[in-house]
């Protein structure tokens, strides 16, 4: 009489405690039981542990006799549930499905954010396979820092309408106070390469041209044709050429000082630290100035600085730069040129910038990030940066505090 085939789901729940996976597993070992999925999630020392196996009709019942044993011996709790063939064939076609990773990021995350995104993602007719947080545990009293809380969503399927899916969680964010990426879970995601930012206001938290107009006395007509420039309102390369016109006469000991006195935006440090050590490559392509670039390349160890070149003459400043302008369209060609130098796929790159004119870089990008941009460049890139630091991007790189010895939030 041939064997029956028999697939049990259990579910164990209790106190976490050292060694209760390598019990169970020995006992089905000792059966000869082949596990089809095993899945481990602990919060706050509760373990929630299942395993799918499949067995014989004739050893179904010793084996959930010493499973019961088991788990009475080790204080913990333990559900059966018979799985038809028909159900398991079922779930092993969702595999060929498209995976998502949804990525909320806030200083505080709710359970309204939550429920909010994940209320989406069942409209669309997503499954969530798996939820994690990467930010480290979060302190009751958090007054001694700036807090940031960083939840990923593993989805599966195809969105129903994922315009509209995007538009929603854009609504969101700027209802609720997050931040939502949402990206394709492939290969290109799990490898990245080169990551290139814009420089001022992205690395830094100011204009450097506003900087040298303050100090030539031209600064609220500078930071006018900035803003201006920012939103998209005015051509790039036309307000530099006029900006840069109108610092004529500065004394370069001026750029010395704002360099050494640059506001770095938070959380780069810590963002630069990681990169280098996971081994990116990492460049800076600013509309702003190469003195400014190289101090920031020799204090990080950044591979790459592309920016413009000021013309000097008898220790000022000309009102002219020297060589082509570094606007939106050379950001662009920069990123694909350092990404064939560094035999780096397109879909491996990252670009990170606040300014209209860095959307053709993010565009291009594998991942485009607008971090703290102006309203035009997040409508038009497809993800952004709002609520907290520039480390921000770690987490919708997939990089979890506790893969990179840090806790702290």
């Amino acid at each position: 009489m041939s064997q029956k085939t028999e697939i049990i789901l259990i579910n164990i729940s209790g106190g976490d405690k050292p060694g209760v996976t390598s019990a169970l597993t020995r006992i089905l070992a000792r059966y000869n039981a082949t596990i089809l999925d095993i899945g481990q999630a602990d919060i706050h020392h509760t373990l929630s542990l299942g395993i799918l196996f499949k067995t014989t009709d004739d050893n179904s019942g010793e084996i959930m006799k010493d499973l019961l044993f088991k788990a009475y011996e080790l204080e913990i709790n333990i559900k059966f549930s018979p799985i038809s063939e028909s159900e398991y064939n079922s779930w092993v076609s969702l595999q060929g499905k498209n995976r998502y990773i949804i990525t909320i990021l806030s200083r505080q995350i709710t359970a309204r954010q939550i429920g909010e995104v994940t209320r989406v993602v069942a409209e669309q007719g997503l499954n969530i396979d798996a939820i994690q947080r990467l930010t480290g545990r979060i302190p009751l009293d958090e007054s001694a820092r700036k807090p940031k809380s960083c939840i990923e969503l593993s989805v599966r399927g195809t969105p129903r309408d994922k315009s509209s899916m995007q538009s929603n969680f854009m609504q969101l964010s700027s209802e609720l106070g997050m931040d939502i990426s949402f990206q394709q879970d492939d290969m290109f995601r799990r490898c990245r390469r080169l990551i290139c930012f814009d420089m001022d206001s992205t690395l830094i938290e100011t204009e450097v041209i506003d900087e040298l107009a303050i100090r030539a006395g031209v600064g609220d007509e500078v930071k006018a044709i900035t803003e201006s420039a920012m939103r998209g309102e005015i051509d790039f390369s036309e307000s530099f050429e006029r900006r840069v016109a109108l610092l004529k006469g500065l004394d370069v000991s001026v750029m010395e000082d704002i360099a050494q006195n640059l506001p770095i935006t938070e959380g780069v440090d810590r963002m630069m630290q990681v990169l280098k050590t996971a081994g990116f490559k990492i460049a800076i392509l600013s509309g702003g100035f190469t003195y400014f670039g190289n101090y920031l390349k020799k204090k990080y160890g950044i591979d790459y600085v592309y920016a413009n070149e000021l013309e000097i003459e008898n220790g000022k400043l000309t009102g002219k730069h020297i060589g082509d302008i570094v606007d939106g369209k050379r950001k662009a060609e920069l990123l694909r040129l350092i990404a064939q130098v560094e035999n780096v796929d397109i879909a491996q790159t990252i670009a990170v910038g606040d300014g209209a004119n860095d959307l053709p870089m993010l565009n291009i990008a594998g991942l485009g990030i607008a971090y703290h941009a102006k309203p035009k460049v997040k409508e038009n890139a497809s993800q952004s940066i709002s609520t907290i630091g520039l480390d921000g991007v770690l987490y919708f790189l997939g990089f979890k505090d506790s893969y990179i010895g840090d806790n702290k939030i």
